[in-house]
This record gives structure tokens, C-alpha cells and sequence, in this order.
């Protein structure tokens, strides 16, 4: 698919690695669809960043957990654009959820996101797609969904199951609407880390160091274009998931 000229809707597409996918989508022509949560002024600034590519930029406040929240926010974009040619389901909650635990709100809260808001987003715009005859969904997921991490059991099976909805969209949507994800490994260290925790993950890659958010992005970039790839995953880590075999 071309990306010049298309309307690509991202969720979490205000900050981290969403900005990111935002502002390359942009780079290559689309117009954008910046959903958010709470990021309202980093949406508003992200949103700015991307007129002045000389492409068009919507930003909508939107909860992906919530079913009728989605659908106004797809329609919000119908209204602006008339269509949407490309979905990335990029928002989560990094959230600790210990296992046993009394706190199943979290547990929910972090679940609803991962899993819930990329199907409730597909649902929506999917139907668009079709009637199109063409479209590309991706889904960015991470090293989780195939080697759990501690204490972060909603966000592991969250990301498994998003792999696994991967697969079966592209099942479901083929041939008209190719559903591909990527897997980012370590490419933005979180706020809390210090330096040396920093360089610990970098010893832990086959490369040796972090990549970027861009390397994430030009991944997501080549899934859109590739007409000839669909229910895939590119694992974009640096070699972290086999890091521990290189000694």
C-alpha cells in the first residue's frame, strides 16, 4: 500500500513509541488520527508537529477500552478524512499486576487496553476497509507475549493475546485487509531508569545497544507497504531475545 495521501489512524499515537509511528506516517504522506487518553497537550503537540509536514492531523480524546468511545472516534475521523486506510493499535498502560492479587481492577484496566481496545478499534474500522477493498491494520506488541515477565502478568497475556488477534484478523479480513504486528525490544528506556540499568538491557542484545523509536516505526512503515506480507511479526529487539546465548 502507498502510504502518501492515506488516513492512518494511531492509537497512543501522542507519546513514546506512538509519536513515533505518528510522525514517520506522517513523513510518508498520510494524514493522522492522534487518539489519546489523558496526553491531551501531547497530542495537541504532536498534531502541530505533523502540519508542518504538510499533511492534516486530527487529535481525539478517546478511551480504546470503551466500546462507544471507539466508535465516536472512528466516526470522528470519517468526519474530518471520509476514511481510514490504516489502523496501528498502539496504546497500553504499563502497569505492574502482580500474580496472586487482590487488585483485579488493574488487572482489568491493563487487559481492557491491550485486548479489548485493538479489537473494538478493528471492529470499527474494519468494516471501512472492506468496503474499500484494501487496508492494513498493525499491531505493535512486545518481547512479553512470547516470554512472560514478572509481575507483569495483564501486560504479558495482554500482548499474547494481541499476537494472537493478530493472526486471526488476518485470517478473518484477507485478502483485502492485511493485519501484521511488530515487536519493539528495548528502543526507549522508561522514565525510571538510571544508567546503569540502561546499559544492563544494552548488555543484553546481540547488538550490544538500544535502538530507536524510529526503528520501530520504519518496521511498521515496511508492514504497510508489503502487499505481499500478512499475520506476521517482526520482532524489532536488537537480538534481545537471544542475547543470553551469545556467551
Amino acid at each position: 500500500m502507498k502510504i502518501a495521501g492515506r488516513t492512518a489512524l494511531v492509537t497512543g499515537g501522542a507519546q513514546r513509541v506512538g509519536r513515533a509511528i505518528s510522525l514517520a506516517l506522517a513523513q510518508a504522506g498520510a494524514n493522522i488520527v492522534i487518539n489519546y487518553h489523558r496526553s491531551a497537550a501531547p497530542a495537541q503537540a504532536t498534531a502541530a508537529e505533523i502540519q508542518l509536514l504538510g499533511v492534516d492531523a486530527l487529535p481525539v480524546q478517546a478511551d480504546v477500552a470503551d466500546q462507544e468511545q471507539v466508535e465516536d472516534l472512528v466516526a470522528a475521523a470519517c468526519d474530518r478524512f471520509g476514511r481510514v486506510d490504516i489502523l496501528i493499535n498502539s496504546a497500553s498502560w504499563w502497569k505492574k499486576t502482580p500474580f496472586p492479587t487482590t487488585d483485579l481492577a488493574t488487572w482489568r484496566r491493563v487487559a481492557d487496553i491491550l485486548i479489548h481496545g485493538p479489537f473494538y478499534c478493528a471492529n470499527a474500522i474494519a468494516p471501512l476497509m472492506l468496503d474499500r477493498g484494501e487496508g492494513a491494520i498493525v499491531n505493535i506488541v512486545d518481547l512479553s507475549a512470547w516470554q512472560p515477565w514478572r509481575d507483569y502478568t495483564a501486560h504479558s497475556v495482554g500482548k499474547a493475546a494481541l499476537l494472537a488477534l493478530t493472526r486471526q484478523l488476518a485470517l478473518e479480513l484477507a485478502p483485502a485487509v492485511r493485519v501484521n504486528a511488530v515487536a519493539p525490544g528495548p528502543v526507549l528506556p522508561p522514565p525510571e531508569y538510571d544508567e546503569a540499568r540502561i546499559a544492563r538491557v544494552a548488555a543484553r542484545t546481540l547488538l550490544g545497544r538500544w535502538g530507536t523509536v524510529r526503528d520501530v516505526a520504519d518496521a511498521v512503515l515496511f508492514l504497510i507497504r508489503s502487499d505481499y506480507i500478512t499475520g506476521e511479526v517482526i520482532v524489532v529487539d536488537g537480538g534481545e531475545r537471544y542475547g543470553g546465548r551469545a556467551g
